[in-house]
């Protein structure tokens, strides 16, 4: 099992809490809800839908964006089906939504929270994103949302005043190149991780990975580099 990191995001609903700090990235979850039913009509084989249909969000921290992040994954997923079959999906599908987020993360503030005009099941999986969490073949689409850019571990070197790889502010910003090569081979790593504990094995059809945030210009080769790891990765 990989240490568990100690941070999450500020659970309960007070004014410090991730809940009244998180319209930004809702708002950028809502601009892609096109290109999600882009990516998914594209990829999703409805021959391999059956009766049950689940989705897992890594990194679920304690809303209330998870909940638009799934939706809009649920869907494109019916608006699919409807599509090429010409039945309600709501007649045939039964949708499982799994939340997984570290043991610390606040599930009470999240599971208060579940829309009550929900279409799915709900579940709860405690435990970090770098292990393995769910059985194989157990999910049909799996999404990270603003959680991509956490690693297992914080870079030797990076806190460490004495060293080349120092990095003395709270964000990556005016790093040199031994600071970038540091977090790009911790995220490498990471990701090759992630496939070999299961991650992608986990899915029965294709696993969904959604990244979305802003980077500052020094960081995009970076990000893409990864993105290209990532897709490797997942599709061997």
């Amino acid at each position: 099992m990989s240490p568990t990191p100690e941070w999450v995001m500020v659970g309960g609903e007070g004014p410090e809490s991730y809940k009244q700090h998180s319209s930004y990235q809702r708002d950028l979850l809502k601009a892609a809800k096109d290109k999600i039913n882009a990516v998914i009509s594209a990829n999703l084989s409805l021959d391999l839908i059956s009766n049950r249909f689940s989705v897992a969000d890594f990194g679920c921290a304690s809303g209330p964006n998870t909940f638009v992040a799934v939706q809009n994954i649920i869907d494109a997923v019916e608006e699919k089906y409807l599509r090429e079959t010409g039945q309600n999906p709501s007649d045939n599908i039964e949708f499982q939504v799994l939340f997984n987020d570290l043991s610390n993360n606040d599930f009470n503030t999240l599971f208060r929270a579940l829309p009550s005009d929900r279409r799915y099941y709900s579940a709860g999986v405690p435990d970090s994103f770098f292990d393995r969490v769910l059985p194989k073949q157990s999910i049909h689409i799996g999404v990270m949302n603003y959680a991509f850019q956490f690693t297992s571990k914080i870079p030797k070197g990076i806190s460490d005043r004495n060293s080349p790889l120092w990095n003395r502010d709270i964000h990556c910003t005016g790093f040199n190149n031994k600071v970038k090569k540091a977090y790009f081979d911790q995220y490498s790593l990471d990701s090759k991780n992630i496939y070999e504990r299961g991650r992608c094995k986990l899915c029965l059809t294709i696993f969904l990975m959604i990244i979305i945030s802003y980077f500052l210009a020094s960081l995009y080769e970076l990000i893409n580099s990864l993105c290209r790891v990532i897709h490797l990765l997942c599709t061997r």
